[in-house]
């Protein structure tokens, strides 16, 4: 896509000799749009919304090895589709070999749910999908997605004629792009709710996704809406993010964040200080996104997101810029989110606001099947249901629940692994794909994790703990599973085995985390030089942490405040 006409006076002027003999940013609005890097170059070439006719058309009928190479490790992410790690390859090699070395001729798909809502039936056709084109994989992600693997290129067409015929779709779910929006999983039903976001979503799903005009961003940017008081959208970490607040003179609607983001670089997102309206809040969201678009830096990858725009302008001229270049008018200023009021993954047995119950229940590190999830619509219809709801901390919702049908769902939950009662580390531990298929992984996560978990069940039973301790663990350094807001975060790496070789391991992060009922504010986790465990030792580790923490904690203390309080040696 080229870039659009802009009508600012900072946009229209023309570069000087010395704008044009500077090194810039990439920014469009200041310096053209002259692509600066192959990625961009890409883009510039060819919207990646326009590959899908030639995967339908011929991909899909030639076969993986017709894929024009460009498309296949570029243009492919607006679909939803990036090739997955081929079996075999140890995380040793992942930084040696090049991306075409370690592909395999397989793709995983992710299936966006904008705001983690599914009906029974896309539910079942998902599960359908995944037992016919998928070996039977689904992984629920922390941004409510649904991931499917071992997908043919031959397939592809099938799959989507099946998932839109039901109202999904792949679109934008990968790629430099709005990427799936979260939403309160409890949207509409909630008793206790400030305002409902589900209308705004859908309008954002509506209008934008899909739409060229927003195709071509500098790199991806996430989106999160709640109106809930648990704040459950995990707002702090999005590019942009809308959270629920009550205006003393303006009523129920939302207060803007922006500029979050974990990965290499970790920035919590800021507050700008304006109210949102509900009926204008899809417009606000088309407003920062497009100042992303003509504003975000795109000379380097690893500077692209726009936590990396705000750090340099500030909120003060963040918000300047938005209101009179983007919305025309001044926003009113808005009051702060008050602190939350309880957990915000919604496991357990709750109320709806019309009497009826919703049940969330834990499977273990998101791992699910085709198979369980055509069985959890099954079970949810037979108790009256036709609602499911996913949540961005790897949990499901079943909504509409009769109060004489819960006892009967829960059994049956139970039955497909997925528990309403969990303990503590099943449903406060969560895990990235990990080695088994991503391309960037170093080491195993979901194994890893679902091993520990039952060793710390087992080590741990009877042990009282009267705030959550989460544990999180990622692959690479990328965080997609929030290392760095985690009590406990563990990025993958190889360490040496003391005998010339290496055995997978992590790096530990401590004392991370979002705001909650036990925390005012978020804030990230603390590194100490040379903390390391192996995948090995990782429940000996845990245990020894949670056991120091139980003995010396002040009374009322969390885990996190206790992890930054106490002496480094505490910790090893």
């Amino acid at each position: 896509m080229t870039a659009p006409t802009l009508t600012t006076a900072r946009a229209s002027e023309p570069r000087t000799g010395d704008q044009r003999s500077r090194r810039t940013h990439g920014q469009w609005a200041i310096d053209g749009p002259e692509p600066l890097n192959a990625t961009e170059v890409m883009k510039a070439a060819d919207n990646g919304l326009n590959v899908r006719e030639r995967i339908e058309t011929t991909y899909a009928r030639d076969g993986f090895d017709s894929i024009d190479p460009e498309d296949l490790h570029g243009r492919f992410r607006w679909w939803g589709l990036y090739t997955q790690r081929k079996p075999g390859i140890d995380g040793g090699r992942t930084a040696q070999l090049e991306p075409h070395e370690l592909e395999d001729r397989y793709f995983m798909m992710r299936v966006r749910v904008d705001g983690g809502a599914l009906t029974t039936e896309q539910l079942r056709t998902v599960g359908t999908i995944s037992t016919e084109f998928a070996r039977d994989t689904a992984d629920l992600t922390d941004r409510q997605n649904i991931q499917l693997h071992w997908v043919r290129i031959e397939d592809v067409p099938q799959i989507w004629r099946r998932l839109e015929a039901v109202g999904l779709r792949t679109t934008e779910a990968c790629g430099d792009v709005p990427r799936v929006v979260l939403g309160s999983p409890v949207a509409g039903i909630a008793a206790d709710e400030i305002v409902d976001p589900s209308p705004v979503i859908e309008e954002i799903s509506r209008r934008f996704i899909g739409n060229p005009e927003l195709s071509n961003l500098p790199r991806k940017y996430k989106t999160a809406l709640t109106g809930h008081p648990s704040q459950d959208v995990v707002h702090e970490i999005n590019d942009i993010a809308f959270v629920g607040v009550v205006h003393p003179e303006l009523g129920p609607g939302f207060d803007l964040w922006v500029g979050g983001g974990l990965s290499t670089a970790p920035r919590l997102a800021q507050r700008l200080g304006v109210f949102v309206a509900p009926e204008v809040a899809a417009d606000v969201w088309a407003a920062v996104t497009r100042l992303f678009r003509d504003y975000g830096y795109r000379r380097l990858r690893n500077k692209a997101r726009m936590k990396f725009l705000l750090a340099d302008w500030g909120t003060e001229r963040f918000r300047e810029v938005l209101e009179t270049e983007y919305v025309g008018h001044r926003l009113p200023d808005g009051p702060a989110p008050e602190r939350p009021t309880r957990s915000g993954d919604h496991v357990g047995v709750h109320e709806q606001r019309d009497g009826l119950r919703y049940v969330g229940a834990t499977p273990t590190v998101g791992r699910l099947s085709g198979t369980r999830l055509t069985a959890l619509a099954d079970l949810a219809e037979s108790v009256g249901s036709q609602r499911i709801r996913l949540t961005p901390h790897q949990k499901v919702l079943v909504l509409d629940v009769p109060p004489g049908e819960v006892d009967r769902l829960v059994s049956g939950l139970d039955r497909l692994g997925l528990s309403v009662a969990p303990s503590p580390f099943r449903r406060h531990t969560i895990a990235c794909t990990g080695l088994e298929f991503c391309k960037l992984a170093i080491v195993d996560t979901k194994d890893t994790a679902t091993a520990a978990i039952a060793e710390l069940e087992r080590r741990l039973a009877g042990v009282e703990l009267d705030t959550p301790i989460t544990l999180h663990l990622n692959g690479c350094p990328n965080s997609c599973a929030r290392i760095q807001t985690a009590d406990i975060g563990l990025k993958g790496q190889l360490l040496p085995d003391g005998q010339g070789g290496q055995v997978p391991g992590f790096q530990v992060h401590l004392g991370g985390g979002l705001a909650s009922v036990d925390r005012d504010v978020a804030g990230l986790g603390r590194t100490i030089r040379g903390l390391k465990v192996t995948a090995e030792d990782l429940p000996d580790y845990v245990e020894r942490l949670v056991r120091s923490y139980l003995d010396q904690r002040e009374p009322g203390e969390t885990f996190a405040r206790w992890a930054h309080r106490v002496d480094e040696a505490v910790l090893r």
